[in-house]
């Protein structure tokens, strides 16, 4: 391959340097490029996962790079650590459950000593993620940014503390099993020096601060390559690597994946940015060209998200093969090792079929979301919304997925991949359709308007635009998206096209109770639908109003923009049903 003049600067380089690579910019190429342009040198590439790392390993083999090696962060810690220590790795790590019982946790609150552990094992990733040498050099209440949860924190904090510490040295003693975080936290704690004359870090945007300490500390000529708006591992403590190696920079500013239509959008995407009053200026130029459709694709920003597009394709009765980007079955499963399942047999009071222990815990659905609400967890939230949007019809729908779902091998004879953006990162297709559930441009200004600047999380926000920005980048030839979805002033075009809106085919009405939707008029808000906002008095008093005046959950989540689960949460939280 022809390098071009912003590849052949890079692999002509001399000392530490960084590389802000666009979407599809051929990085990996570059990577190869320079480090077959050092033979002799002993050269270590950092891959961001096993996957890529896999890949990485056949390519260097193929271009017959023995002086090269390839390792992931945590193999890398593996072989430094754990082999050293004689631990025992847990793979899928703990669930709050396991907490309770390994502290012996108890709490006068309902349902505290589960609250407690939740927020223990968050402290623990928050902890092991970081560059920081104690867990007292942290603040936990940092990173909680739900008033509730930061209430119930705070109350409690000298007891989370106290346990999170307690809970990392029965792991370091070797009293149980550790964890992939903590065994990466005890190498970087061990200052290792790893004695190659280069260090290659790729994908450093999404780097965890303990990996990004360890690369810094190294002797070697450090070359640490990502890109800056590509950063969607927020949520894993990842932190921005290029930002802050302050080597000097060199860009990759022309993508071979797509043209100059979706770059032009991809481009105006990092714009919203600005309204942040972050930095979205970017250069891509577009010189990828795809000649015909072979791989579909539709992404979406959140498990929900993409299940209920899903769902919505295949209930049209279109599509027969159909693959979801890692194991089907983890969209319908939560870290903790809950079910969609499991919260619709609570929906539905049948106790007795609910497997996971917390779940089986709680006394009903209202229990469960003031659970939710105090430990902030995201997961179970989403599997609420998807039980009460499809209820007693998601076996059904869930078994009609699973029967079209095709093997890994066959891939590609699927009409439809469907993917969050975290599980196709690095992945392209030839034509890609987003779901519903990414951030706008309205959605993002009206938030930034109704806000108290000191209330505005600008990192989630920024995140929220990238992830939106790697979704558009997927696409090779063609990208459908919802027509509001479109940034202001910016025209669909022959590679851009809108997706006209879409109804869900069922809506709920009670528990066990489900019905298609009528053709009952709805009543309609003047203003801009609120969707994707926090609710403010004005809405609140608004809200009150129309329950009052007997408006079904269903009217009142059509006239807001939200969904029916979120209008009901909120009239629970408001105390409207007394």
């Amino acid at each position: 391959m022809q390098l071009t003049a912003e590849q052949k600067a890079i692999v002509q380089s001399k000392g530490d340097i960084r590389i802000n690579a666009v979407a599809g910019s051929g990085k990996t190429t570059t990577i190869m490029a320079y480090a077959k342009a050092r033979p002799g040198k002993s050269i270590l590439y950092l891959a961001f996962n096993k996957a890529v790392k896999l890949e990485a390993v056949r390519k260097f083999a193929e271009l017959k790079l023995d002086h090269v090696k390839v390792e992931t962060a945590h193999s890398l810690a593996y072989k430094h650590i754990v082999f050293r220590h004689q631990y025992k790795v847990r793979a899928l790590g703990y669930k709050s459950t396991d907490i309770v019982s390994i502290l012996g946790l108890h709490s006068s609150e309902r349902h505290g000593e589960h609250i407690l552990a939740n927020h223990i094992h968050k402290f623990v990733g928050y902890f092991c993620n970081s560059d920081a040498r104690r867990v007292q050099d942290l603040n936990y209440q940092d990173i909680v940014t739900d008033k509730v949860a930061a209430k119930f924190v705070k109350t409690y904090y000298e007891q989370i503390e106290r346990q999170t510490r307690l809970f990392l040295a029965k792991m370091d003693k070797g009293e149980i099993e550790v964890t992939h975080d903590f065994y990466l936290k005890k190498f970087q704690l061990s200052n290792p020096q790893l004695g190659y004359d280069y260090i290659l870090f790729d994908e450093g945007q999404d780097a965890s601060a303990a990996m990004l300490d360890v690369f810094f500390r190294q002797s070697a000529t450090k070359v640490i390559v990502g890109d800056t708006h590509q950063q969607i591992y927020g949520w894993r403590f990842a932190v921005n690597s290029l930002e802050k190696a302050k080597f000097k920079t060199y860009q990759l500013s022309t993508s071979f994946r797509f043209g100059q239509d979706i770059a032009d959008l991809a481009m105006r995407v990092l714009t919203f940015k600005k309204h942040l009053d972050l930095d979205g200026d970017v250069t891509i130029q577009g010189s990828g060209v795809a000649k015909q459709v072979k791989s579909k694709a539709v992404i979406a920003r959140s498990n929900l998200g993409l299940l209920l597009a899903a769902i919505g394709l295949v209930q049209e009765g279109k599509l027969k093969k159909v693959y979801f980007e890692g194991n089907i079955n983890s969209y319908t499963y939560a870290d903790e090792g809950a079910s969609l399942y499991d919260v619709l047999n609570l929906y539905n009071d049948k106790k007795q079929l609910i497997r996971d222990e917390l779940i089986n815990g709680m006394k009903d659905m209202k229990d469960l979301e003031e659970y939710i609400t105090k430990t902030e967890d995201k997961q179970l939230s989403m599997m609420v919304e998807v039980v009460k949007e499809y209820g007693n019809e998601l076996p059904i729908i869930l078994k009609s997925l699973k029967e079209k779902h095709v093997k890994d091998e066959d891939k590609a004879k699927a009409e439809m991949v469907f993917s969050t953006v975290h599980r196709c990162k690095g992945i392209e297709y030839d034509e890609v359709q987003l779901a519903d559930d990414f951030i706008t441009e309205l959605r993002l200004k009206k938030m930034k308007e109704e806000k108290k600047k000191e209330d505005v999380d600008l990192a989630r926000l920024n995140e929220e635009i990238n992830l939106l920005y790697v979704a558009v980048t997927r696409a090779k030839k063609q990208l459908l998206m919802p027509d509001d979805m479109m940034p202001e002033g910016h025209a669909f075009n022959a590679h851009i096209k809108a997706l006209p809106p879409k109804k869900r085919a069922v809506t709920s009405t009670s528990a066990g109770s489900y019905k298609r939707p009528t053709a009952a008029k709805p009543f309609k808000r003047e203003q801009t639908k609120s969707a994707g906002l926090p609710w403010d008095h004005e809405l609140d008093d608004e809200l009150t109003i129309l329950y009052g005046d007997g408006k079904s959950i269903a009217e009142l989540a059509e006239h807001f923009g939200r969904t029916r689960s979120a209008v009901a949460m909120r009239i629970s939280r408001l105390g409207l049903e007394q």
